[in-house]
This record gives C-alpha cells, structure tokens and sequence, in this order.
C-alpha cells in the first residue's frame, strides 16, 4: 500500500460515494444505490467496476447523460415477465426494483423474468444474482454494455463485452456465484489501468488497427478479444440478443460509451431470469452440494466465487484502500 492512499470501512466508502453523487446531482435514492453497488465490486476484488467509476459516474449525472433523478418502473407485465423501464437512469436502482419484483412473483410462479430497458452500466453481475440466491432461487442475468468486441472474422467493434451471471443457493456457504464477461477481460479492468497509468498484458485487447496491444488507452480505443474466439463472439450474439433486441434495448453499437459525459443516455439493457428450484428439484441444495463436493475432491480445483469471498471478507476486517489519485479526483467532486 502507498503511504498517501486512504484506508476506509465499506460504511465509510457507501457514504462517500454518496456525497460525491449528491453533490453531483443524483437524488438521495440513487446515490445511495450507485454506491452500495460501488463499494461491493471494490470490495469483491472487482476494482474494474468499483472505484474507478465514480469520477465517470458523476459527470455523466452533470452533463445529463444519466438522470440522476430517474424513477424506474413496471412499464408492462404479463405473468411471470416484466418490463422495467429504468428511465436513463443509473442502472441500480432499476435493478433493485427487478430483484424485489422477482423475488416476489417467483414463489407464485416458479419463473419469473425482469426485462430492463433505457439502463446503464451495472456493474459486476454476480452481486445482483447473489441476492436472488441469498432467497434460495437460482437466478441468470446478462447485459449488454457499448460496442467492445468485434463479430468473429471482422475488424469493427459491434457487440459489448455482454457479461453473463450466475447464482445457486447451497445447503452450507455463501450461494455459489459465476460471473463472467465475454471479452477475455471485463473492459472496466482495462479502463482501471488507464486510469492508475498501468499497462495491460498482451492478449487482452486490440487497438483500432487490430494490432495487439498492451497500452490500455489504446485498448480503450480498439477491440477486446473474445474469450474462446469464434465461440465467445457467438455468446456475445446470443446475450445481445437477450439483452438488447429483446428488452428493446439500443443494441451495443447504438450505445453511448460508459466512460465518458459525452452524447445521449447509453439505453442499454439487462435481463434477470429467477427459477424456484423447489419446483423441479425439491432436494436442490443438497444436490448441488454433492455435484460442488466432486469437484473439490479433485486436488488442484477450487469453486467460482472463493477468491471473491476471500477479498470481501478482507474488506470487512481491514477496509477499502481508496488510492491517492482517486481521493484527489473525489476531493475535486466534491468541491463542485
């Protein structure tokens, strides 16, 4: 750790980020919302979706391209499917509003799904199938974030990194969790580099030639690389599809970038599909326990999920290193 960074708890850091968005504009509801989703990617270990956002974040509820005031609604339901228009708003509170409507219709239904359109960024996930999970369901969700990744075999970025999430409850433990984007990186990870001035590894990103690239700037400016190559780029098709066409969603290459203040509100999509497992596997937690267990007695294995666990649990116990470079941008946010 640099001695200028700054140690905080995870109330602390929630409170700050807060300040920092109220100060930009974002109503009480909101900021609050955007900063537990902040300060739980940071303390998960996922720097590419927490901290690194806020500066991005407050500028774009500034300039208007978030509406720091938007209240998201059911804009349509039909048994178990639900619209959710997050009116250019963050997607947070959009997304909270989908969890609390699944976990409610769910038990009636045994399948529920939550289609958000008009969004934004959402962050890592994993954290919002957790939640479905920590209620005993088992939950799916993906999205689709501005154009990143290029259709097998072409040069120009027409998908996003269009990450997938996934969730079990389990009879011992924290609910098993997968969260994956479908570049070989997240992009936010990239992004994170730029701004602490890192390089990134080669295999990561393209830049806008098509030539490797380990300058993040550049990376920034070209294409990531799909995981699995042609088979990554066929999943990125299926969750824009999902995500996107039909959500009514603006596809990834109608999206602004979440990076900057710049142009109109991004209107991305997400969707969240929760399953009662009681309904087709009453035993459904033991069983995933033995199929969790048979892995593990391999020796060299470990589950999804453990090293978050591990850097969550260290956040709790130690705190959150704010680096000094952060502090400086907030501190300026703060100040209008």
């Amino acid at each position: 750790m640099q001695t200028d960074d700054t140690i905080l708890s995870i109330a602390e850091a929630e409170e700050l980020i807060a300040d920092v968005l109220r100060a930009s504009g974002a109503a009480e509801a909101a900021a609050r919302s955007v900063a537990r989703a902040l300060v739980a990617a940071e303390a998960d270990g996922q720097a590419g979706h927490g901290f690194s956002r806020i500066a991005a974040y407050a500028a774009q509820v500034r300039s208007g391209k978030v509406d720091g005031h938007a209240t998201p609604v059911v804009a349509a339901r039909r048994g178990g499917m639900i619209a959710i228009d997050a009116a250019s708003g963050f997607a947070y509170p959009a997304i909270d509003l989908a969890i609390e409507e699944l976990a409610r219709l769910v038990p009636e239904t045994g399948l529920a799904g939550a289609a958000i359109r008009r969004s934004h960024h959402c962050g890592q996930l994993g954290a919002h199938v957790e939640r479905l999970a920590s209620r005993g369901l088992v939950a799916l969700m993906v999205a689709n974030a501005p154009k990143a990744i290029a259709p097998w075999g072409g040069s120009a970025a027409l998908f996003g990194t269009n990450p997938i999430a996934f969730a079990a409850p389990r009879a011992r433990g924290e609910p098993l969790v997968i969260d994956l984007s479908l570049s070989k990186v997240a992009r936010g990870k990239v992004m994170a580099a730029a701004k602490a001035g890192q390089q990134i590894p080669e295999g990561w990103a393209l830049d806008r030639e098509g030539r490797p690239t380990t300058d993040p700037r550049a990376a920034l400016e070209g294409t990531m690389i799909p995981m699995g190559d042609a088979k990554g780029a066929a999943l990125a098709l299926i969750v824009e599809i999902l995500s996107a066409t039909l959500t009514g969603a603006n596809h990834s290459f109608e999206a602004s970038s979440f990076f900057d203040a710049e142009g109109p509100p991004p209107g991305v999509g997400q969707l969240i599909l929760a399953f009662d497992p009681g309904v087709t596997a009453p035993d459904f937690c033991d069983r995933i326990e033995v199929l969790l267990g048979a892995i593990l007695a391999q020796d060299g294995t470990r589950l999804p999920g453990t090293r978050r666990l591990a850097a969550r649990e260290r956040a709790r116990s130690e705190g959150l290193r704010m680096p000094a470079h952060l502090m400086a941008e907030i501190a300026q946010l703060r100040a209008g």
